[in-house]
């Protein structure tokens, strides 16, 4: 099972989600399930209302279940929100600035805005894409501050041959920089670990804890966080629950997803999820973990129920 980018999407979900969000889909998963109202008493959701329902969520200390959008692009946007807030979730993670207002209109936390920042290639550790980068900042986290989003993102880049010293140097100047767009706003920049195997984003810079925290640590503001990816550095490093644990002053959002594959975080993969959650509850973190998996399925909104029912074990 190949493991795919965010760049292969649209190939890798398919045709195949379209339609699923028929006859409210969220509504037939909730009683195949065995519940009798909306799914957003048991996920996560802290004291939001439910747009298609009308109910409040018990506030939930801890963290809170969003879900990527471009896991489920087979799916127009409206419809998906729709679906996801039918589901009981309050969040949608990886929005563009553009998508922000859809998801408020069915009552879904952005909880982390792509603000076109750089680009996975092209991020922080080359100084060329430093002004993009701090511009992007400069233009959106205002907005994303009115908007009630708390987290935007930016990447390391791609090595293209640089050693990590001079990058890291690159990375931080540029990160002190935006640091104090991002604390007077009260905004989060999240910079992502990703992997750089074959499969995954080749020549990727940041592609273990050691390189980001080394980062963090220079910068040192209560507003650059690191996106601890769990599919990524599974690949990368593994040793998952120790180092979130000795990372948790670091980590700012999670990202979930299916080792090996990027697919269902169920039975198939290596990755025990409730113990994972349990974890990072433990650790004290209060922020968002989204759900970052390809479905294979038939029906990619029964996987995305099913994955926040076993994160809600944790």
């Amino acid at each position: 099972m190949p493991n795919l980018t965010r760049r292969q999407a649209l190939k890798a979900t398919g045709a195949a989600s379209l339609g699923l969000i028929a006859g409210s889909a969220g509504g037939r998963i909730n009683r195949q399930m065995g519940t009798s109202g909306p799914a957003v008493d048991r996920i996560g959701a802290r004291g939001q209302v439910n747009s298609k329902t009308g109910r409040a969520a018990a506030p939930q200390p801890g963290l809170t279940q969003s879900v990527a959008r471009w896991c489920f692009s087979g799916i127009p946007l409206q419809p998906f929100c729709a679906s996801v807030a039918d589901l009981g979730l309050t969040a949608m993670d990886l929005l563009k600035v553009d998508e922000w207002s859809v998801a408020h209109d069915h009552g879904l936390t952005v909880s982390c805005g792509d603000v076109s920042a750089g680009t996975i290639e092209d991020g922080l550790n080359e100084p060329a894409n430093h002004a993009t980068i701090i511009g992007a900042f400069e233009a959106h986290i205002p907005r994303a501050t009115r908007e009630g989003v708390p987290n935007v993102i930016c990447f390391f880049g791609n090595r293209r041959g640089m050693a990590d010293g001079p990058a890291i140097e690159n990375s931080i100047r540029c990160l002190r920089e935006c640091a104090p767009i991002a604390e007077s706003e009260g905004v989060t920049i999240l910079v992502e670990v990703l992997n750089s195997k074959a499969g995954g984003h080749v020549d990727y810079i940041g592609d273990h804890m050691s390189y980001a925290l080394e980062v963090m640590r220079a910068v040192d503001s209560p507003r650059v966080r690191i996106l601890y990816d769990i599919y990524h550095m599974q690949i990368m490093e593994g040793d998952i629950i120790r180092t979130l644990t000795d990372a948790r002053d670091w980590i700012g959002h999670y990202h979930t997803g299916g080792v090996p594959g990027r697919a269902e975080i169920d039975g198939t993969q290596e990755l025990h999820y409730p113990a994972i959650v349990h974890a990072i509850r433990e650790t004290g973190f209060t922020g968002f973990m989204a759900h970052e998996f390809i479905p294979r399925s038939g029906d990619p909104l029964r996987s995305l129920a099913e994955a926040v029912e076993l994160c809600a074990e944790g």
